[in-house]
């Protein structure tokens, strides 16, 4: 392992220049300039081409940037260092396998048994074998004894039994590895991901499943140009290229950058192919960003696309939501009850239904079973037991909402919301200054449209006759 001291030190052996080009892409590298950051530790490797400090940096950069000839010249100064991460040995694994050479890739394959990648092994050179032409049975028996190692041995032995009998070994390789990173996918950002994705796609370059898993280890990085650039590299007939616009959209999103999202979404809705998938995502971008009675209109043709079985409880829920944001009470509350009709034993359903029509003083009494029946099927759901506290107290019964406002509270102690309803709660019951602590506590969260109306609360109190 590099130590920490080594990680963070200038080049020891660079000169005034080659010190400046290691600024140079030091700041590049802070700024996510990735393609920028590696020529210019190229240009310092090259000058101090034994210095460990320049080669992880340069190493790690290059599999940002997809500059697999730097990232081959950094593993090589590491691996002359003895300090070469274990990811390292992906590269010439991958070279290998796409040369269809079983003896430098059972070398390479040694090298990853001695790290943490070990529960590859076995699955591995099972390939080896199958590209070989011999039983692959044995290498992955021998994969029995750890669970991880086992899961993947039990996946390659049934991709191997589908393969020709010579499977190429790049095949086999990238799928493996890709399927590690997928796995990953799930979990905090890492560069490990990176690696795995960039050797699968050294492997088989015309796996485009693991260039939507790059796009997306990338973006998780921060890097996002740099994840846009690796999706346009599927192609539009591409069998990935379904996902590849589903991740372009999911990154534009998770970035902030709502305008490019909606752009890509739309695009793809406006395909000849588009699925209910990609209505959906549309749809949810759509009421995200401030047009719910477009996005009804979206979920709406989910419903109607789902034939005889007329949608889900869940689209269901998501339609109503959307034409009660869109001001469109009556036909919201028709669609929230054919929402928990569907699913008379969701919490989520019977939670909406009952809080909205409370909202829009509909037959409290009926609202409450509602959420009774939702807090009894989930009761340690704050937002829940917000919504039934409510209805307690809209209905006169203040006593019984307190102990539920106040536990809500106590869950979800940032939720604005709930920490407004308590509030009420405690002024109609007299504790004005205990209700003006909780509408200040609703204040350092509340959306920009309820400052006012809290603020004028902490002022004057609860207005007479006021819901809120």
């Amino acid at each position: 392992m590099l130590a920490l001291g080594l990680v963070l030190a200038a080049p020891a052996t660079a000169g005034t220049g080659d010190l400046s080009a290691y600024l140079k892409a030091r700041a590049a590298d802070a700024a996510g300039e990735t393609s920028l950051a590696a020529a210019s530790y190229a240009k310092v490797l090259a000058a101090a081409p034994d210095d460990p400090v320049v080669a992880i940096r340069a190493y790690r950069e290059a599999l940002e940037a997809g500059d697999m000839l730097l990232a081959t010249r950094a593993v090589a100064v590491l691996n002359k260092a003895g300090v070469a991460p274990a990811d390292a040995a992906l590269i010439p694994l991958a070279d290998a396998a796409r040369r269809n050479d079983a003896k430098a890739a059972s070398a390479a394959i040694a090298t990853l048994s001695s790290g943490p990648l070990v529960v590859l092994a076995p699955s591995l050179h099972a390939w080896v074998a199958q590209a070989e032409g011999r039983d692959p049975e044995p290498s992955l028996a021998t994969a029995a004894k750890d669970p991880v190692a086992n899961r993947f041995a039990t996946e390659t032995r049934a991709l191997i039994a589908a393969a020709p009998r010579k499977q190429p070994l790049a095949v086999g390789v990238s799928r493996l590895l890709a399927r590690l990173a997928s796995d990953l996918s799930a979990g905090e950002p890492s560069p490990l991901s990176i690696a795995l994705t960039q050797a699968a796609l050294r492997a088989d370059p015309s796996y485009d499943v693991a260039r939507v898993l790059l796009a997306d280890a990338l973006a998780r990085n921060k890097l996002v140009d740099r994840a846009l650039v690796v999706l346009d590299g599927v192609d539009a007939k591409s069998p990935s290229a379904p996902a590849a616009a589903a991740e372009r959209i999911d990154i534009l999103a998770t970035a902030d950058r709502d305008g490019e999202a909606l752009a890509a979404a739309k695009n793809r809705v406006d395909q000849k192919g588009s699925e209910p998938a990609d209505w959906q995502r549309y749809a949810d971008l759509l009421l995200t960003t401030g047009n719910p009675a477009e996005a009804a209109t979206w979920y709406q043709r989910i419903i109607a696309a789902d034939g005889a079985k007329g949608g889900s409880w869940g689209n269901w829920l998501q339609y109503g939501g959307a034409l009660d944001q869109a001001g469109r009470w009556p036909e919201a509350r028709d669609a929230l009850e054919k929402a928990v009709a569907r699913g008379p034993a969701q919490p989520l359903a019977l939670n909406y239904l009952g809080f909205a029509q409370v909202e829009h003083g509909d037959d409290i009494p009926a609202s409450i079973k509602l959420l009774e029946r939702a807090s009894r099927i989930d009761p340690t759901n704050a937002s829940i037991t917000d919504s039934l506290g409510w209805a307690y107290h809209l209905s006169g019964d203040t006593t019984r909402a307190l102990p539920l406002l106040e536990t809500a509270a106590q869950a979800e102690p940032t939720n604005a919301e709930i920490a407004d309803h308590l509030g009420d709660a405690y002024w109609s019951t007299g504790r004005n200054y205990e209700a003006r602590y909780s509408w200040r506590a609703a204040l350092l969260t509340a959306e920009p449209a309820d400052t006012a109306r809290i603020t004028a609360k902490i002022a004057n109190g609860l207005p007479p006759k006021a819901r809120r």
